[in-house]
């Protein structure tokens, strides 16, 4: 008996250690997709897939004197053109001025999880290996991206074997339903592509928008419950636009999906709302006089139960 017990101990060590093993092999393919996609250069036609339709577009990714020089292009329908230079993206939309604003990379359209540090998220997420399949003609590895306390959404990945450049990202509901895909249809990974770009490195770009500061200050509410993972990274109060009154925020983040908590007087023409389009959830609840709203990136039963933590005191 003693030695039967030493056999399956020794079998769920190496399974334990196996599946630890492939967790931390899928985490660090994940971590050389976000080296891969801010240092190659290389261009992706793709289209995008969530709530508002099919989009078809173009991205372009160069490295010129060590800053990244970036385009996003919408290839059917209106014009529509993002450039990045450096740390400044501009915005080119029919019907609207041009601007600029400070960041690190363009993210419209294009699947942020491919800019996440992943040695942070793997202290909350289990990075699953899945397998290999072929997607736009190119042998990619297939990865889950899972939350362990399961309270958000999750990704699956494709990215290139070679490369290690996303081909492929889809954002899933806690069902498993499909939110949201990115699909490559055609990779080109050379030095050509910087060639391409530089009539962008000499073009001119609209001015920087100016972003008024927040008024900085003490709240009497926060949160008592957090899904694991999340920390705030900003607040600010500032004053509703012809409503006389102000709205209180904090952002949290945890490094892959975010989303805000808003406090303000509360009008008292609405109602406890729960609304879902594509990723984005809004849950709004009237309490005491004041209105409670958490928007962003989470399933709707996770805002509400954000929402439902929310604990005030004399609020605004």
């Amino acid at each position: 008996m003693k030695q039967l017990w030493c056999a399956l101990s020794l079998v769920a060590g190496c399974l334990f250690y196996s599946n630890a093993s492939a967790d931390t092999s899928s985490g660090a393919l994940l971590q050389q997709m976000n080296l891969a996609s801010q240092s190659l250069d290389y261009e992706l036609s793709f289209i995008s897939i969530n709530a508002q339709g099919v989009e078809s577009l173009r991205y372009r990714h160069a490295r010129l004197n060590n800053k990244p020089l970036a385009q996003l292009l919408q290839l059917d329908g209106p014009r529509r053109e993002v450039l990045q230079r450096g740390d400044e993206i501009s915005y080119f939309e029919p019907g609207l001025e041009p601007f600029t604003l400070t960041g690190d990379y363009i993210v419209d359209s294009l699947p942020s999880i491919a800019y996440s540090d992943f040695r942070k998220l793997a202290a909350y997420y289990d990075f699953i290996s899945v397998g290999k399949t072929r997607i736009a003609d190119r042998l990619c590895e297939v990865i889950r991206v899972v939350a362990r306390d399961g309270t958000r959404y999750s990704y699956i990945v494709w990215l290139d074997s070679e490369t290690k450049l996303p081909m492929r990202v889809d954002l899933l509901d806690r069902d498993g339903e499909t939110l949201e895909q990115f699909r490559v249809i055609s990779m080109t990974v050379n030095d050509q592509v910087e060639q391409g770009m530089t009539e962008l490195a000499q073009a001119n770009l609209p001015p920087l928008l100016s972003i008024p500061d927040s008024k900085k200050s003490t709240f009497n509410w926060a949160p008592s419950w957090l899904p694991q993972g999340f920390r705030q990274v900003s607040s600010s109060h500032r004053p509703l636009p012809g409503a006389g009154m102000s709205v209180e925020s904090r952002l949290y983040s945890d490094g892959l999906f975010s989303f805000s908590v808003n406090v303000s007087r509360g009008s008292g023409n609405n109602g406890d709302q729960v609304l879902r389009t594509g990723r984005r959830t809004v849950s709004t609840e009237l309490r005491n006089g004041m209105e409670i709203t958490v928007v962003g990136e989470l399933p709707p039963q996770t805002a509400k139960r954000v929402l439902d933590n929310v604990k005030l005191d004399n609020a605004q």
